[in-house]
């Protein structure tokens, strides 16, 4: 009689031995081999079903290709720079990832930070150190009534206004996603970017790196400041404009910078090392043991219930979804993401609610993974490592209403899916279905019935339906060499408004955008990227 062979795990970084106890009381063999070569990994790797990592270990598509059996790859953190995911979805690898066991623990780095550069504290002790006894040239700053200008209010940036709050700070807030509600919840006033530079005695910077949020903190930005204003970063590099920032404290318009992260790291050289008042550690944010311990047990956790269980959790390249349900739900869940995904892009205003309708077939299958493939489409454009399974939590975290409903079918087609988006201002909707080819198609937009394919570089245009238009559109394209794909038009009514969207075979620059933009009627322009 046969016997079911239990599963194998490498761990090839440094965890907890806690987590290696929490596998075999769970039944799956394991074997610690930390600091291994890329040719011993490859060499090894086709023995295990699941491979636990920190960021040492690099899984390349060689490692991959080697991996016959692997099945999932654990990270013990949050970042997955480290793994090729486009290659691990190739081949059917669960990547799974531990977002939250570092959010504390960054926080309170945050914090020390602050508190350490009001009191200038390093410095003050490399002087005692010295025997200098300089107490009158350390002249700090209190906390206490100051106002915190909190830059991404999501899980750690909550966390640390919290604390903030504690030390009886005022805090404003700025993030497009945080709600009016959970503002109010948080305990933060929600203010503009502007409002939020002009107001803040001291800036923490707590969202991801994203094409919107590169050089937030940049020289404009921090001309506007508050005089004196002090900053802290512990997101991530390529936030602050590093240049920019070293000037503005020589000329004393920034009073010191706490810095954990840098737009290149390992940081060996960077400009801000020179600059005076800076406080630098090297990406400490995650690094207590409470944090390591954290993320340890949590991967542990899930990749031995996926291994056994076949569950999903914090998979950040598969939704939640069972191997009898995949042949068929798969295009649905593709769908589902791209429909987020353009009207994420197209949406400038804090979103209050997030509205899904499953109408015909389709609201018969499990839906969930759909929606969540929605609020990651959504989400995405401002949170970079938001993925299928993180979406929910993400979307609670900024007070974002999400609703599903489901009805029979309606109009012509048998089975589609259309996404809401809800702001203070307006409600905007796209809907798509996905035909029997299995390949997702958008069939109305804003109302207006529509029907084209997703494809990497479009242009979105809003206007007023006049003669000429396209003409117009297509002599910027041909001017700029530009080659247009396909062309797709809709309108609600004669000379009312009207939606192009172009399908290119390049990204166009912001030279054309605005050429596009200066056509007569034109309403609105958006590069959108799928």
């Amino acid at each position: 009689m046969s016997t079911k062979t239990a599963p194998r795990v490498l761990i090839s970084d440094d965890l907890s031995p806690a987590a290696i106890a929490i596998f075999r009381a769970r039944g799956i063999d394991v074997d610690l081999k930390v600091g291994l070569s890329k040719d011993e990994l490859e060499k090894i790797i086709g023995n295990y079903d699941g491979l636990a990592i920190r960021s040492a270990t690099k899984v390349t598509p060689k490692v991959l290709d080697a991996a016959s059996r692997l099945k999932v790859v654990g990270r013990a953190g949050i970042g997955v720079d480290n793994v090729d995911i486009k290659s691990a979805t190739a081949r059917g690898v669960i990547v799974m990832n531990t977002p939250f066991g570092n959010s504390i623990t960054t926080a309170e780095h945050a914090i020390s930070l602050m508190l350490a550069l009001a009191r200038q504290i390093p410095a003050a002790d490399t002087s005692t150190r010295a025997g200098k006894w300089e107490k009158s040239k350390f002249l700090g700053v209190e906390v206490y009534n100051k106002t915190l200008g909190v830059i991404g209010c999501g899980n750690i940036g909550a966390i640390v206004a919290d604390r903030a709050l504690g030390l009886k700070m005022k805090v404003v807030a700025f993030d497009p996603y945080l709600s009016p509600e959970r503002a109010v919840e948080v305990g933060v006033e929600k203010v503009d970017l502007d409002e939020l530079l002009t107001r803040s005695d001291f800036i923490t910077l707590h969202t991801p790196l994203t094409e919107k949020t590169k050089n937030i903190l940049s020289v404009a930005a921090l001309k506007k400041c508050r005089p004196e204003v002090r900053i802290v970063n512990c997101a991530r590099g390529g936030l602050i404009d590093e240049a920019a920032l070293a000037e503005a404290l020589k000329t004393g318009q920034v009073a010191g910078a706490a810095i954990d992260v840098f737009e290149i790291e390992p940081a060996k050289e960077n400009p801000l090392f020179h600059a005076p008042n800076v406080i630098c550690t090297p990406h400490l944010g995650a690094s207590t043991g409470e944090a390591q311990e954290n993320v340890a047990l949590q991967v542990a956790e899930q990749m031995s219930d996926y291994l056994l269980k076949g569950a999903i959790t914090n998979a950040v390249n598969f939704p939640s979804i069972s191997a009898e349900e995949a042949p068929r739900l798969t295009p649905w869940v593709k769908l589902a993401e791209q429909l987020g995904s353009f009207a994420g892009q197209l949406t400038e205003r804090a979103i209050r609610g997030i509205k899904l309708e499953y109408v015909g077939d389709v609201a018969n299958l499990n839906v969930k993974p759909m929606t969540a493939a929605g609020l990651a489409g959504v989400l995405r454009p401002l949170l970079a490592d938001v993925n299928m399974v993180s979406a929910l939590v993400n979307a609670k975290d900024r007070g974002i209403a999400v609703e599903e409903t489901k009805r029979t079918q309606e109009g012509i087609f048998e089975s589609y899916v259309r996404l809401t988006v809800k702001t203070d201002e307006y409600e905007r909707s796209v809907a798509g279905t996905v035909f029997s080819d299995g390949r997702p198609r958008i069939i109305q937009v804003r109302d207006i019935n529509m029907d084209f394919e997703l494809t990497p570089h479009m242009l979105f245009v809003r206007n007023t339906d006049r003669p000429g238009f396209i003409g117009r559109v297509g002599t910027v394209m041909g001017d700029a060499s530009v080659n247009i794909g396909t062309f797709n038009l809709g309108r609600e009514k004669a000379g009312g408004d009207a939606i192009c969207m172009l399908s290119l075979d390049d990204a166009v620059s912001d030279e054309i955008l605005a050429k596009v933009t200066a056509i007569p009627n034109v309403v609105r322009v958006r590069r959108l990227r799928f």
